[in-house]
């Protein structure tokens, strides 16, 4: 899936969720007449730079076409990845979704005694009394947003462990964007 834009389109609606640095890579192509974007098997975003194009350009044509990226993204299915991209998402996820994880612990005054990342086919995550936090693999494949989301909601059961009105209030204090978090999960979790 690729999309090239001369320069003066004008941008998608900017709805979209930021991607995260990891989700992003530059290619200069001396041949490329214009900044194109395009979806790997494996979810990740190339954007080519073009001869006299810039990277805070590129970077800018990509955040201009977060809506396409997105779309597009979630586009890929379980069953169109190939184990090697596959077992590339999950060394992934194992790298950053615990790093996170304790990082918004971090940010939010709460200790996770222990991170796990697991091949969950109906969960995209899960907290235990003991301060045990699972998250699934796919949540690599997911706009940041809505993957912080996900993580946030594990660590408010640290807090609280249901799903009472004071519990969401606790999540909508430390995730504003919850809601719209939650729209994306509906809309496209499956096809994860």
């Amino acid at each position: 899936m690729q999309l090239g834009l001369p320069f003066a389109r004008e941008p998608d609606t900017a709805a979209a969720p930021p991607l995260a640095p990891a989700d992003i890579y530059f290619v200069r192509h001396v041949r490329a007449r214009r900044y194109l974007l395009r979806v790997d098997h494996d979810g990740r975003v190339r954007v080519t730079i073009p001869r006299g194009g810039s990277k805070r350009e590129a970077n800018a044509f990509a955040e201009r076409h977060l809506d396409w990226i997105h779309r597009h993204r979630s586009r890929l299915t379980p069953s169109t990845l190939t184990s090697e991209a596959r077992r590339a998402l999950k060394e992934r996820a194992g790298r950053e979704l615990p790093a996170r994880l304790l990082d918004l612990a971090a940010q939010h005054g709460l200790t996770v005694s222990r991170v796990t990342v697991r091949n969950q086919r109906s969960r995209w995550g899960s907290c235990g009394r003991d301060g045990h936090i699972c998250v699934n693999w796919r949540l690599v494949r997911m706009p940041a947003a809505v993957r912080d989301y996900v993580l946030i909601h594990e660590l408010m059961h640290l807090r609280r462990m249901d799903h009472s009105p004071a519990y969401w209030t606790l999540v909508a204090a430390a995730c504003p964007w919850y809601e719209e978090a939650r729209r994306w999960l509906r809309a496209h979790g499956r096809s994860l």
